[in-house]
């Protein structure tokens, strides 16, 4: 396919001459940079790596959101403990209150499910169906119907796919919709929590901690995939079996030290380093700076609204860790870019390439209208961003719920195949178990906290700007003063039973007169609402039609010029499997001017403890380190146990609980934040400032030992 090879030929022409640890590579794309890998350190043919179903690639899995691996032949997974966090609360309340002491099975009966909806998605392959979704067909459709049909043509492969029963199949856009992918994924349905620390070492440092260094996180927790008696994926049953994976990582026979070389495989979340000028300048000037404000305010809003509720602060704490995880990090990418020199650097290069296809006749035939016209479809696309940036925190969730649910039963009616995606016979059991979640994640008193203060702030804005359908379905009016939004939340919540469980659950099978024949106050919201997120559907699938025809041009032109200089052309992440590369190493000099070691110790935190909040290591943990009860675990060269280390790893969200590689293919860490000042790669790689943090297995194994005695997961990873 001609543009596939337009990618590889690219990519081949550039290998020699990447930076040498730049790029989240398809594993596809690896033996194109095998030369860079071994030079470095890797052991093994770099073409392993570039096979989903073999050692070591068909160890590493997918948690819808964050990466895991398994550890055992009996379906032990291993991931952050901030990937698992969601199902630590959900198993929390505050006569058992997992969070903050941990939990250890001693058996698999004892094995808690994990949070409603949870998956482990094991790949089992990827296949190019470029030609599929823009067939000739669709390739002569603009606008909405171009969506319309790309989405058809989506459903239809992934619905084939999906006739292996068990299996997930989704398909992934490369290069603005240059290129898509099919991922196929074993879908294991039965998840169960297997052990997680105490918040004293899975959270040690908290939100002060937070992408800087030196760190000292035991940011590690345990999954295990269960299966029915048959071995095929299931629901939750007594009945179900631990899987048995064809791959498990092996513990690494090794010490790890500065220089080694280290790969990390996983699922990067988004990158945004094919991102054009004024998309950049938008994003950090406007979007950033907005979203900051108000996940602020958020933040501030649920801390007033659960003090001295325990029971409220569980329910709220995943939406919490979440908040402030992009909080900070967005706080981060705007620190990078003040002062820096991205935007003009940016801008050349987009000159320089335009300059380059209009130096040649066919180039400018080619590509040159499309250049025109991506840029003013941009301008398009940020004007609808600032006019309904506030509608999404102003609508009350269970509004938002009440729309979906109102959408599931109108199309119902339709036939499965006609559906749009995420309504369709393969997505109910996720919306059930999405509903069931609510309970464990909602609290009434800070959700009219904090859709009072948005919807204030919506309503103080222009009246010309505001949105009148929403305006007439809430019963509000441009200008209400606190108190008096306030007051019609209250009452909105008053009129409603979606607080309750069992009755959000028989929605979900309620058909569509029910909804519009409803005297619910929410229920009524979402049925007026309707008819304007329709036509505002309508009308950004028609905006997404041109652009991806205009940015699928852009890149194939920014690829042929890249090429034509021998540079690589890597995809932006997009939650497919990726692997990245690099070795163990510290920063001279760090963000403060100092040396940033490559490793931790246990010394950390000691120092750091201070007995409460972020800080507050368990006693247990502290009285091992004190009496310097090493075990096996203990580096010579360090007097103490390695905790966290710094690696040149391209990663990013997504990439949290991807297992950390050396050189042989085993398993020495887990990778699971970067650097504050680092964040920004996202948008723009910087060989010197990037850094991953990654948990030292030794660590790990260590705490688990000598601290929380887990000695049977210890025997099952083969660790004792």
């Amino acid at each position: 396919m001609k543009r596939v090879m337009w990618v590889a030929l690219a990519l081949g022409a550039a290998a020699g001459a990447s930076q040498a640890h730049e790029g989240m590579w398809m594993p596809q794309q690896l033996p194109l940079v095998a030369k860079d890998m071994k030079s470095l350190g890797l052991k093994f043919d770099p073409a392993r790596l570039s096979q989903p179903l073999g050692y070591p690639m068909g160890a590493v899995v997918s948690l819808g959101g964050c990466t895991a691996s398994f550890v055992s032949p009996q379906g032990l997974v291993v991931t952050n403990h901030h990937c698992a966090f969601g199902s630590i609360q959900y198993n929390s309340t505050p006569q058992k209150d997992l969070l903050k002491n941990g939990f250890l099975a001693a058996s698999l009966g004892e094995e808690l499910p994990a949070a409603p909806g949870s998956r482990i998605l094991v790949t089992v392959a990827l296949t190019d169906v470029t030609d599929k979704i823009v067939d000739k067909a669709t390739a002569a459709l603009q606008g909405k119907a171009r969506i319309d049909a790309i989405e058809a043509n989506e459903k239809a492969i992934v619905a084939a796919c999906e006739k292996d029963a068990g299996h997930r199949c989704s398909v992934g856009s490369f290069y603005g919709g240059l290129m898509y992918q099919l991922t196929k994924q074993l879908e294991i349905r039965d998840v169960r929590l297997v052990h997680a620390p105490a918040e004293g070492v899975g959270l040690f440092g908290g939100d002060t901690d937070n992408w800087m260094w030196p760190r000292h996180t035991g940011d590690y927790s345990f999954y295990r995939a269960y299966v029915g008696p048959d071995g095929k994926p299931a629901d939750f049953s007594k009945d179900n079996k631990p899987f048995q994976p064809a791959q498990f990582l092996k513990l690494a026979s090794s010490p790890l030290n500065e220089g080694d070389f280290v790969a990390v495989a996983g699922y990067p979340g988004r990158t945004n380093r094919h991102r054009l000028p004024k998309e950049v300048d938008f994003a950090f000037s406007w979007d950033f700076p907005h979203r900051v404000k108000a996940m602020g305010e958020q933040l501030e809003l649920i801390k007033e609204a659960t003090a001295g509720r325990r029971d409220a602060e569980i329910k709220l704490a995943n939406t919490v860790a979440g908040v402030n995880n992009y909080y900070k990090n967005y706080q981060g990418q705007m620190a990078s870019y003040a002062g820096s020199d991205i935007l003009s650097r940016k801008q050349a290069g987009f000159d320089e390439m335009k300059a380059w296809v209009n130096a040649d006749a066919k180039r400018r035939a080619s590509y040159g209208p499309a250049l025109a016209e991506v840029d003013r479809l941009i301008v398009e696309r940020q004007g609808i961003v600032r006019r309904e940036f506030l509608l999404s925190y102003a609508t009350p969730t269970l509004v938002k719920s009440a729309g979906d649910l109102y959408e599931q039963a109108l199309q119902r009616q339709k036939p499965d195949a006609e559906r749009k995606s995420g309504y369709q016979d393969r997505d109910q059991l996720r919306r059930k178990q999405a509903v069931e979640t609510v309970d464990r994640r909602f609290d009434e008193i800070t959700e009219k906290k904090v859709v009072s203060h948005f919807l204030t702030q919506y309503l103080s804005q222009p009246a010309d700007q505001l949105n009148t359908a929403f305006l007439n379905a809430l019963g509000v009016r441009a200008g209400m003063d606190a108190a008096a939004v306030s007051a019609r939340v209250d009452a909105l919540y008053a009129g409603t039973r979606l607080t309750d469980k069992a009755e959000r659950t028989a929605w979900l099978s309620r058909d569509a007169a029910a909804f519009e024949a409803s005297t619910d106050t929410l229920v009524k919201a979402a049925v007026a609402l309707r008819a304007d997120e329709q036509a505002r559907e309508n009308r950004d699938k028609e905006l997404a039609g041109k652009m991806q025809q205009a940015y699928a041009a852009t890149m194939q032109a920014e690829i042929d010029f890249k090429a034509s200089r021998g540079q690589p052309v890597y995809p932006d992440a997009n939650s497919t499997l990726r692997v990245a590369f690099g070795q163990v190493k510290g920063r001279n000099p760090g963000v403060d001017g100092t040396t940033w070691t490559a490793f931790t110790t246990l010394r950390g935190i000691v120092a750091k403890h201070t007995g409460n909040g972020e800080f507050n290591a368990p006693a247990e943990q502290l009285a091992a380190i004190k009496a310097k009860r090493f075990d096996k675990y203990g580096v010579k060269a360090l007097d103490s146990v390695p905790v966290n280390f710094l690696a040149t790893l391209d990663t990013t969200g997504g990439n949290s609980g991807s297992p950390v590689l050396n050189g042989n293919g085993e398993l020495v860490g887990l990778l699971f934040d970067g650097t504050l000042d680092a964040v920004i790669s996202d948008w723009d790689f910087n060989d010197h400032m990037n850094r991953s943090i990654c948990l030292d297995a030794r660590y790990m194994l260590w705490q688990m030992k000598v601290v929380d005695k887990a000695d049977r997961l210890l025997k099952e990873m083969n660790a004792l």
